[in-house]
């Protein structure tokens, strides 16, 4: 009975925790924890920063703002555009970073 109820709390663990997981992994295939990290700045901002900055009403001009690239905003070192990554991928990720990138 304990093995039963232990395996049902790990797989609910599991469940919980693998959509932040694979925006996390989404992130990295999308070349994006090459210069930003979760929870500090690497040649970017933190993203637990960036959702303390924006907010869900910002969606649209953060996804406009990873597809042309820029700067300014945390400092002088650009983004680069990221036109290659998928509109669905780009919400996704946006939508993870907004809720703190957890």
């Amino acid at each position: 009975m304990k093995s039963a109820l232990l395996s049902t709390l790990v797989a609910a663990g599991l469940m919980v925790s693998a959509p932040a997981f694979a925006n996390k992994e989404l992130a990295t295939k999308s070349g994006c924890m090459a210069c930003h990290a979760t929870d500090k700045k690497v040649v970017g901002p933190a993203y637990q920063e960036v959702a303390k900055k924006y907010k869900a009403g910002d969606e649209a001009m953060l996804m406009d703002k990873v597809r042309k690239g820029g700067k300014g905003v945390w400092g002088q070192i650009p983004m680069p555009p990221n036109a290659a990554v998928k509109d669905e991928d780009l919400k996704t990720l946006i939508k993870w970073i907004l809720g703190g990138a957890k």
